[in-house]
């Protein structure tokens, strides 16, 4: 399996700014009793991207502090109930921004007469790559192997956002993804 390098998970959930926030989405079984889960257990998930030891860290230690409010508790133990892991991924896309001068030839006045329809106008197009960070957090149910909830949030980043600043998104980031867990009970 391929590890993500340092340079490429700096990418992961950064900063661009607050214009732009966090894409959350998430689904669930809705056959199950979220609140029997006390406990949980981290895995590894099967032929997803690695990160270095540093991110793979902080990853799992903003998940942690979140679950943790929710009332689940980390443990090492088999029997814990709900195993999870995540996957992170990186994507680039390229944004095309047209300007238009409204500089050039033209219809208008022209010796105190109308002249033409016809004209040109000079517009520039530039490209730009744009960054987009995501983390997908699966749950299963450690007693029937299923999967019982997965949330993904998604991000437009900045791949040069200094550490601190990287930490502080991420860790809104992932509050936002488990904001709605556990997924509250509809009475039906």
């Amino acid at each position: 399996m391929r590890k993500l390098t340092l340079a490429t998970i700096v990418l992961l959930l950064g900063a661009v700014g607050t214009a732009i926030g966090q894409d959350v989405r998430y689904n669930f079984d809705k056959e199950t009793d979220f609140s029997k889960f006390k406990t949980y257990k981290w895995v590894s998930i099967k032929d997803a991207a690695k990160l270095n030891d540093i991110m793979d860290k902080n990853v799992k230690d903003a998940i942690d502090a979140e679950l943790s409010k929710k009332g689940l508790e980390k443990t090492d133990s088999d029997t814990a109930d709900l195993y999870i892991g995540y996957q992170p991924g990186i994507n680039q896309e390229k944004q095309y921004n047209t300007f238009n001068s409204g500089w050039g030839y033209g219809p208008g006045w022209y010796g105190g007469g109308w002249y033409g329809p016809s004209g040109s106008t000079t517009s520039t197009t530039t490209s730009s790559t744009i960054h987009v960070g995501q983390l997908a957090l699966d749950m299963n149910d450690s007693h029937k192997h299923d999967l019982v909830w997965r949330g993904v949030v998604s991000k437009t980043i900045d791949p040069n956002a200094k550490p601190d600043k990287q930490q502080n998104n991420l860790q809104k980031a992932v509050a936002k993804l488990l904001k709605n867990y556990p997924p509250e009970k509809k009475n039906d």
